[in-house]
């Protein structure tokens, strides 16, 4: 396993964006919310409108009427999470996920989960508990390939690792079932977990051009392989 420093240690990318005609059309009836209260959700609505499904930005209760699922992203857990309070968003978020899927990814991860090891605003949909910051600072972000079996679902041919991007990212301590572990590092940290149609991603599938994580995400609310 090679472990490279980061560029993202010194600034984020701008998305990758594909030119308007050839983004996929949305199929059918089917959409995704991103919450955009803070954070990299820019990054998760290019990758999905690449994919070709449909997004609608997410900031209010009313937000999330007729969405398959959520994308809770990277940011500032904290700042998520009293925005989430700001706005009304905090128990129509726990009520959606207990039968939506949800995925959080990074600061979104740590949103999810029941415990963050100190007290701010959690939807505690997870039975993890997860640690913040657990790499260091922004100057220690850092990239490395991990094995994910469970992307085996929706990329049955494809063997490659997964490319993680690990920015000021927290570690998952503890997965109790009903959830369960989906990629550790070669060391044996847990960064990525999965309970029923809930995801948590300790690293950031959308700074990458992979769509693998989107898609199998989008298997969990429903989207389906055939599609």
């Amino acid at each position: 396993m090679v472990v490279r420093r980061s560029p993202f240690a010194i600034a984020m990318p701008a998305p990758n964006l594909l030119p308007p005609e050839k983004v996929p059309a949305p199929r059918g009836n089917f959409a995704v919310g991103v919450l955009a209260l803070q954070g990299s959700f820019w990054e998760h609505e290019v990758m999905l409108r690449k994919i070709g499904v449909a997004v609608r930005e997410v900031r209010r209760p009313a937000d999330l009427d007729g969405l398959a699922g959520l994308i809770i992203p990277g940011g500032e857990s904290t700042t998520i999470g009293k925005l989430a309070v700001d706005f009304g968003l905090l128990e129509p978020l726990r009520t959606f996920g207990r039968t939506h899927a949800i995925w959080g990814t990074c600061a979104g991860a740590i949103f999810l989960s029941k415990d963050a090891r100190r007290e701010q605003p959690l939807l505690g949909l997870m039975e993890i508990t997860v640690e913040r910051n657990a790499f260091g600072r922004q100057v220690a972000s850092f990239e490395v390939d991990i094995p994910v079996p469970a992307l085996k679902t929706v990329a049955p041919d494809d063997e490659r690792p997964f490319h993680a991007v690990f920015i000021r990212a927290p570690l998952i301590e503890t997965v109790t079932p009903p959830a369960e572990v989906l990629a550790r590092l070669e060391d044996g940290r847990i960064v990525a977990a999965r309970q029923g149609h809930l995801l948590a991603t300790a690293f950031h599938p959308e700074l990458t051009a992979d769509t693998r994580f989107h898609r199998y995400f989008l298997h969990l609310a429903g989207w389906g392989t055939d599609r």
